[in-house]
């Protein structure tokens, strides 16, 4: 623990926090002395045979100090003087006990790290050397050595020691110092859209530094993305510059080794750490809990540019203005009628939406020509690293055309990873024509090539402008839908189900996917017996699929209302399945077609028992229209349900407006049903719903002087 504290304050340039270590309170004189023999004997032995690449002046300097503590410690165990050390003596030994460890701490860090980052830190390093050194002349300062009874030669080396931490300076090696401006000078050539010379690239990296092979590469590339995740905003080099070199690295690591070293590590078992590690984390963001609050009411998708209607309700941009291009004078929330159709720019919730995806490390373009936010400006890559993932690009998307097929899968992954992050990387790469050839590599039989396949034109497709790009690409559409069908693995399927989703958020698409081939049975047989990550990826994908009205037939024909009325039962995935059927029984034919399936009424009611606020709102929903348009026999099962009136009851109370006013319109149905006033959970109170749907009222009466508001 102490270690990882220590090792994170370093990274951060503070200073370790009081936790980090404990001074050995509880030891006896002897033990003191004994230990820190010990230890200081253990980090010469494992230091100075070390090699250390930089700061190796600061490294051996704080070795040599140490080697003059061991010769004291060790005088002092084998002589039996520490046990009779006066009080100054145990107290400065108590922060020697520290500053040892402070300085495996660090000697650690410049033997195993980064050597890019080492180089980026080299005056911050240097830094932490030279604080050490003063924390070492100020603990000699007040080292009594007066008072302890010492040899001449162990009494000559201390008080070399003390005269040489005296006069210690900063010591900044001019050597790396060059080389850290000549990396920085790559970065300023790349900034004003200079690729750097290639010979030089090679005489910097594989000369100066040592980064010899593919393999050294990408791990000072894994380093630095690791620090980029954990990044503070405060810190120096801020995100954006870490971004850029990172960018020039991974050029690198293709321009000068070429496609062919990395391949022995494509084999299923560098895959599985592959995906924990650095898979798209749109993926993974299936699971993250998005705030309700910014999803548009409409589309039920995260919003991308809120604006606010004159009833003061806030909805995505493009679902409003659809709505109100279809004729609707009202608010789809609150069925209010609108005083204008002047829509106001919700700057306030854009910037909370975009705080929370760069938090979240979720993935949001806001759409071309909006506003963006203060805080989104630190998020935003430079320009260094644009050029040179550009230039990356096009080294990848070559042999993507004209590789070795072991180049090509080498090139599918880092388009993959390429495109993971930043809509400026997905824009440049599908410009540059990769779409095309990740297409074709969708029908390889190798699993690996075509997982990787699958995965980049699925982080491709997230930028908007790309979604046209894939679906306008002869045969594109029917390679995505095969992977679903026949992937070679779990995840190429779950992954092609994923591309599927994003797609199919523009509304054009949405008929064009069900239309083509086996798509939809595809779906709904992942939703059946897919992963929990494989049915969250179906759901939502048929959830976006049924919001098109001309494709309710196609989803009855091909099966996905039996798989959404399955789905109802699994928490995971229910509350999209219940989405998705409100919207499928809005048409008479989908109605009769859930009702037809013997658990769809059952399953609706476990929804508004256990599901959540919206899964709730859906199931009260399609239960409406199961019964408006389901036919008499199903209108039947839904009234004559034993649980249907304690369950209307307690969701008029503490459901969202519109379940309560789904509700309501429900208890009325059942009101006329039944011909009496409706009596809830046998509690024999009655509650005599005025007027119907149309109705102008406020809200609801009941006789025990609750207001239902009809909202």
């Amino acid at each position: 623990m102490a270690t990882a504290a220590i090792f994170s304050s370093i990274r951060r340039r503070r200073l370790p926090s009081l936790e980090a270590f404990l001074a050995p309170v509880d030891f006896t004189n002897v033990a003191l002395v004994q230990t820190l023999a010990s230890i200081s004997a253990m980090l010469v032995a494992g230091f100075s045979d070390k090699s250390f690449f930089f700061q190796r002046r600061n490294s051996l300097s704080l070795i040599r100090k140490i080697e003059v503590f061991v010769v004291l410690l060790e005088y002092l165990r084998d002589s039996g003087s520490d046990s009779r050390l006066p009080t100054t003596a145990i107290l400065c030994f108590k922060e020697l006990y520290l500053l040892l460890h402070r300085s495996k701490i660090l000697l650690d860090y410049c033997a195993q790290s980064s050597k890019l980052w080492l180089l980026i830190q080299n005056h911050s390093i240097s830094g932490h050397f030279h604080d050490l050194n003063r924390e070492i002349s100020t603990l000699l300062d007040v080292f009594p050595i007066k008072d302890i009874k010492l040899s001449d030669d162990v009494r000559e080396h201390v008080e070399l020691l003390q005269k040489h931490s005296r006069e210690a300076k900063l010591y900044i090696d001019i050597k790396d110092e060059n080389l850290r401006v000549r990396f920085f000078s790559f970065l300023d050539e790349f900034e004003n859209g200079r690729i750097p010379n290639a010979v030089e690239l090679r005489l910097f990296f594989v000369e100066r530094l040592g980064i010899k092979d593919a393999k050294s590469c990408r791990f000072e590339i894994e380093f630095l993305e690791e620090l980029i995740v954990k990044r503070e905003g405060d810190v120096e080099p801020t995100a954006p510059v870490l971004n850029g070199f990172v960018a020039i690295i991974r050029y690198c690591r293709f321009l000068l080794f070429g496609f062919e070293e990395d391949e022995v590590g494509l084999g299923s078992g560098n895959q599985k750490k592959l995906r924990k590690g650095l898979i798209s984390q749109e993926i993974a963001d299936t699971f993250i809990t998005i705030p309700k609050d910014f999803f548009c009411p409409i589309s039920l998708d995260l919003m991308r540019d809120p604006v606010i209607i004159s009833t003061g309700q806030t909805y995505d941009r493009s679902s409003i203005s659809r709505w109100m291009e279809e004729g609707h004078c009202t608010c789809p929330k609150t069925g209010q009628l609108l005083v204008h159709t002047c829509l106001v720019p919700n700057r306030a919730l854009r910037n909370l939406i975009m705080q929370w995806c760069t938090v979240n490390g979720f993935p949001y373009d806001p759409l071309e020509g909006t506003e963006a936010s203060a805080e989104s400006f630190a998020s935003l890559p430079s320009k260094a690293a644009i050029q040179a993932n550009k230039a990356t690009a096009s080294l990848l998307i070559q042999q993507l055309a004209n590789g070795s097929q072991g180049a090509k899968t080498i090139a599918a992954r880092e388009i993959r990873l390429l495109a993971k992050t930043g809509k400026e990387n997905r824009a440049f790469i599908a410009e540059a024509g990769a779409i095309p050839h990740l297409r074709k590599l969708l029908s390889s039989t190798n699993p690996v090539a075509q997982e990787n396949s699958v995965t980049a034109m699925l982080n491709l497709s997230i930028y908007d402008k790309n979604k046209g790009r894939i679906m306008d690409e002869e045969g594109c559409l029917g390679a995505i839908v095969d992977v679903l069908r026949f992937g070679l693995t779990t995840e190429a399927r779950e992954n092609a189900a994923a591309t599927l989703f994003s797609l199919s958020a523009v509304h054009d698409h949405k008929k064009k996917i069900a239309d083509e081939g086996e798509a939809v049975e595809a779906l709904a047989g992942l939703l059946r017996v897919g992963t929990p990550r494989g049915k969250k990826d179906a759901v939502t994908a048929l959830f976006n699929l049924s919001t098109h009205t001309e494709n309710c037939v196609r989803m009855i024909e091909a099966g996905a209302v039996t798989a959404l009325v399955g789905a109802l039962g699994n928490e995971g995935v229910a509350e999209e399945a219940a989405g998705a059927l409100a919207l499928i029984v809005r048409q008479p034919t989908g109605a009769e077609a859930v009702g037809k399936e013997e658990m769809a009424v059952a399953g609706l009611l476990g929804m508004m028992r256990c599901g959540t606020p919206k899964g709730k709102e859906s199931a009260v929903a399609a239960l409406l229209e199961l019964c408006r348009s389901g036919g008499a026999a199903t209108a039947e099962r839904v009234l004559k349900a034993p649980a249907l009136a304690g369950l209307l009851q307690a969701l008029l109370f503490t459901g969202t407006k519109r379940a309560r006013r789904k509700a309501a319109s429900l208890a009325r149905v059942y009101q006329r049903c039944e011909n009496a006033n409706l009596h809830f959970g046998g509690l024999g109170v009655g509650y005599a719903f005025a007027g119907n749907s149309t109705t102008n009222s406020d809200s609801v009466s009941v006789p025990m002087s609750i207001s239902v508001p009809v909202l």
